[in-house]
C-alpha cells in the first residue's frame, strides 16, 4: 500500500518509541509543528527530512520515495554466522562502506549518461549452469561476465562480499583473500542475493543465498550420485578440486542433505582445504596449480568492460587516470594510458577567449 512522507515518518517515530517533543527538540521543529507534520496537517521541509533522516539512521530517498535509491550501494553480505545464537553479522560494514562507495563510483564516472548494459539474472541455480556452461567454477568470474554480464570486482582491504545494482548492472565485490574456494561460495552467495532480488539484510535472505550457492556449485544430484563410503582421500580432493569449493562447504552440504559418510570422510573435511589438498589429496606435481589459484585469488580485479570505459573518458578528456589507477593498482604517474593532446593556439585566439583586444 503506497504510503506518504508524513506516514512513514511516523511510523519510524511510534515503531522506535520515540518521544516527539525528544525527536521535535533534535530536528529543530517546535513540537507542535512535528505533531502536525505527523499528523499530515503539514509537510516536512528539505531539512528536516535530512536532519529525521540522519536522527533515526534511515536513507533520505527511500523516506521521501518510499523506495530503495537506485544508486545506492544496498549491503548484502552477511557471511559471519554464530552458531550459538543461529544468526549472521557482519563487523566489517563500516570500514567497507568507503570501499564499495568508491566502486559504485567508478561506474558512475564510466557511465556518466547512463547506465551500464543490464545483466541476466536466472532466477535458479541451474539456469546459470545452463548459460554459463559446464566446467565452470575454474573461470566463475569471466564466466558470468561473457555470458550474464554481471560484474565480479575483487579488491584488498574488504571484510566480506557484497553485491548491488547499477541501474540494471549486477556488481558483486568480494575481497582479495587468496581463498579462491572461499572466492567460489561467495560470488555464488552473493548471485543468490541478486538472483532473488534480497538486496536487503537478514537472515531469511542469508538462508536463501547459501541455499542458492549450495545449488549451484553442489548440485544434490551430484554430491547423491558419490559413493561416499568408497571414496578415499584421493578421489575426494578431485571432487573439491573441480567443485571449487571448501572441505567446510562440502561437509555442510552434506550435513543438509542429510548424507552419512565414513568417519574418514569426516575427519578430511573437518581439514581445512589447504591442509587436506597438500597434506593428503593433491600430488606435488599440483601443487604449482594450487598456488596459481590462490595467487589469482589475491589480486585485484576489475572488469575489462569497466576500465575499458575510464581509458576511453581518459583518452577523451573527460576523466582523470586517478579512478582508472586506483582499480588497476598502480600508482596514477606510472599509469600509460591515452590522454587527449594539448593543442597550442595563437595569442589572437587566446586573447579572444579571455574577451581581450590585441594592439
Amino acid at each position: 500500500m503506497d504510503t506518504t512522507i508524513n506516514e512513514r515518518v511516523r511510523s519510524l517515530v511510534q515503531g522506535r518509541g520515540l518521544v516527539q517533543k525528544t525527536l521535535a527538540e533534535e530536528i529543530g521543529m517546535t513540537t507542535d509543528a512535528l505533531s502536525r507534520a505527523l499528523s499530515g496537517q503539514r509537510g516536512f521541509g528539505a531539512l528536516e527530512l535530512a536532519r529525521i533522516a540522519e536522527l533515526l539512521g534511515v536513507d533520505v530517498y527511500e523516506l521521501i520515495t518510499g523506495e530503495p535509491d537506485p544508486a545506492r550501494v544496498r549491503i548484502a553480505a552477511r557471511h559471519s554466522f554464530d552458531h550459538d545464537t543461529g544468526t549472521y553479522s557482519n563487523g566489517t560494514a563500516s570500514a567497507d562502506e568507503r570501499l564499495l562507495e568508491d566502486v559504485r563510483l567508478a561506474y558512475v564516472q564510466a557511465y556518466p549518461h547512463g547506465d551500464p548494459p543490464a545483466s541476466t539474472l536466472p532466477d535458479t541455480p541451474q539456469g546459470v549452469r545452463e548459460l554459463v556452461g559446464g566446467d565452470f567454477v575454474r573461470r566463475l568470474a569471466d564466466r558470468l561476465e561473457q555470458h550474464l554480464s554481471v560484474d565480479v570486482v575483487r579488491i584488498p582491504r574488504l571484510g566480506t562480499a557484497y553485491s548491488m545494482m547499477v541501474g540494471e548492472r549486477a556488481v558483486i565485490i568480494i575481497p582479495a583473500s587468496g581463498n579462491w574456494f572461499r572466492e567460489n561460495w561467495d560470488i555464488a552467495h552473493e548471485f543468490g542475493h541478486l538472483a532473488e532480488g534480497a538486496l536487503g539484510v537478514g537472515d531469511a535472505a542469508e538462508r536463501g543465498a547459501n541455499a542458492f550457492a549450495a545449488e549451484l556449485l553442489l548440485p544434490e544430484a551430484d554430491v547423491r550420485s558419490v559413493d561416499w563410503q568408497a571414496l578415499t582421500a584421493e578421489t575426494l580432493g578431485h571432487l573439491i578440486w573441480d567443485w571449487g569449493v571448501s572441505t567446510d562447504a562440502v561437509r555442510t552440504r552434506l550435513t543438509s542433505l542429510h548424507v552419512v559418510v565414513p568417519q574418514a570422510v569426516d575427519q578430511w573435511l573437518r581439514s581445512t582445504t589447504t591442509q587436506f589438498l597438500r597434506g593428503q589429496a593433491l600430488p606435488a606435481t599440483r601443487w604449482g596449480e594450487f598456488v596459481a589459484r590462490q595467487r589469482e585469488a589475491s589480486s585485484r580485479r576489475f572488469p575489462t568492460a569497466l576500465t575499458a570505459e575510464h581509458e576511453k573518458a581518459i583518452a577523451e578528456g573527460r576523466l582523470g587516470k586517478g579512478t582508472l589507477a586506483w582499480m588497476l593498482g598502480v600508482d596514477v604517474d606510472s599509469l600509460e594510458v591515452a590522454q587527449p593532446e594539448l593543442r597550442r593556439g595563437s595569442v589572437d585566439e587566446l586573447a579572444e577567449m579571455l574577451g581581450l583586444t590585441t594592439a
